[in-house]
């Protein structure tokens, strides 16, 4: 894929870029190195200076860079406009507790008597130079979320983002230095997939995070294993969005809409499939179906659309396969299932709901990447985890019911990262963020995240010696 700009909604390449050459990328990693070895002795209300300042450049210039991001990747204003603000809320959550989640942790002296300790702690120190290897959906959010706790930590990054949203990913290294982060702490490479294993390889890159595909995680977590350096992975979702008896069955079914059509459907964490008991599932699905039907698909720049292209040509024809394969298969299409008359241009999808879903359709086990929903009817508790657990994938989860006991249940038995309980799962800065499975391993954001590339040092100190 060309680094570029290709405008989603009417397909027309906008701007092109030429890729770093190997001398510019020797250069950026010898830059990286030395600049790691200065940036880690900075105190942490430095480095909170300057992550406040960059989330004060954020807020002010926030419809700018989100008409940078709908112009790029399709998603619409208003969701672009609240990604900024996320990152800015994320940069300054990071900023004001990173020093406390970062702090010595001390056992107790008698627990350490019999090791021959007077005392020890554990103390957490950077790692260096760590490189993000980052997806389109959510062009400025999935680097802050690696971004900001990695520099308050006192690493330095090197982002390797999609190929398609080049401008985004040149504002987010301009952004850092620009808040007064010393050059080199942050640096956007515009390279091509195929420089991601000579990066990893280099003995200065210590360590990478990836957000993307299932395969591109296989690909960099194979090479980093090869050089024996740590990797974060989130490799995507297939969300299960369970409705029980219990629920509020309206409020679960206005909140499913969203939970679907989040981003035009292009989101990890968007609720994929809606396992529905049995009591309450023609209710859902009436109420659901009628919703995702009323969704106006238009110009992601109007702020009176709902739903605007897909990022991508191919990502549009993948969806459209899976439905497709579907509805051969004998599943049916409530509403949607086809790209709108309206627009012969872009890459434009209508939101779909599917039913009569079975284990033989593709769409039962693999990711739908846009606005599509299949709705499975279960007959009981047991059965409604059953179908949750039938994926793959295991990031999050929605479940809607106001019984204690069955609550206890699906925290006990659903595989994901997350269990939302009568709400869609959102990230959260103070919450940690990633999956089991084949949605990938480790954590983002919280405490859990700072600390994914940090060492985790033993400080230990003998004992004195008794003159007796």
């Amino acid at each position: 894929m060309p680094i570029a700009t290709v405008n989603p909604a009417n397909g027309e390449t906008l701007k092109t870029y030429d890729e770093l050459e190997a001398a510019e990328i020797e250069e950026r990693l010898a830059t990286a190195a030395s600049t790691f070895r200065r940036y880690r002795l900075t105190a942490f209300p430095e480095r909170a200076r300057l992550m406040e300042r960059a989330a004060d450049l954020l807020d002010q210039e926030q419809d700018a860079v989100a008409r940078t991001m709908t112009t790029e990747m399709g998603k619409t204003l208003a969701a672009s406009r609240a990604e900024a603000a996320k990152c800015a809320k994320a940069m300054r959550w990071y900023a004001r507790n990173a020093e406390k989640l970062l702090a010595d942790e001390v056992p107790d002296a008698s627990e350490v008597a019999d090791s021959g300790a007077s005392h020890a702690r554990v103390h957490y120190r950077p790692l260096g130079v760590v490189l993000a290897v980052m997806p389109w959906n959510f062009p400025l959010w999935q680097v802050v979320r690696f971004a900001a706790p990695a520099l308050m930590a006192g690493n330095v990054g090197l982002l390797k983002h999609a190929s398609n949203v080049p401008q985004t990913a040149l504002y987010l290294g301009d952004l850092f230095r620009r808040a007064g982060f010393p050059e080199g702490a942050f640096q956007t490479l515009l390279v091509s997939s195929k420089a991601v294993e000579g990066i990893l390889r280099d003995p200065r890159v210590v360590a990478a995070t990836l957000t993307g595909s299932e395969p591109a995680g296989r690909s960099v977590a194979a090479i980093a294993g090869d050089e024996v350096k740590k990797t974060v992975l989130e490799l995507g979702g297939s969300d299960p969005f369970v409705v029980m008896p219990s629920a509020d069955v309206e409020r679960a079914a206005r909140t499913a809409v969203t939970a679907r059509v989040q981003n035009n459907g292009q989101s990890c964490i968007a609720a994929k499939r809606f396992i529905v008991h049995a009591d309450v599932h023609d209710e859902f699905t009436r109420l659901f179906a009628a919703r995702m039907a009323e969704l106006t698909v238009g110009d992601p720049m109007s702020e009176a659309t709902d739903v605007g292209p897909l990022a991508t040509e191919q990502g549009r024809s993948d969806v459209e396969e899976l439905v497709d394969d579907a509805v051969r298969s004998g599943a049916t299409a409530l509403c949607g299932g086809r790209r709108p008359k309206d627009f012969p241009q872009g890459w434009f999808y209508e939101p779909t709901v599917l039913t009569g879903i079975t284990p033989d359709m593709r769409i039962h086990h693999e990711e739908a990447f846009g606005p599509v929903a299949t709705v499975y009817r279960v007959r009981n508790l047991d059965e409604a985890v059953e179908v949750a657990n039938d994926t793959p994938f295991g990031l999050s989860s929605n479940v809607w019911t106001r019984d204690e006991a069955e609550q206890e249940r699906f925290v006990r038995d659903i595989e994901a990262g997350g269990v939302f309980f009568n709400g869609m799962t959102a990230s959260h800065p103070a919450l940690p963020f990633g999956g089991v499975k084949r949605s990938g391993y480790g954590r983002e954001l919280s405490g859990h995240g700072i600390r994914e590339f940090c060492n985790a040092t033993t400080v230990w100190h003998a004992a004195e010696a008794s003159d007796e």
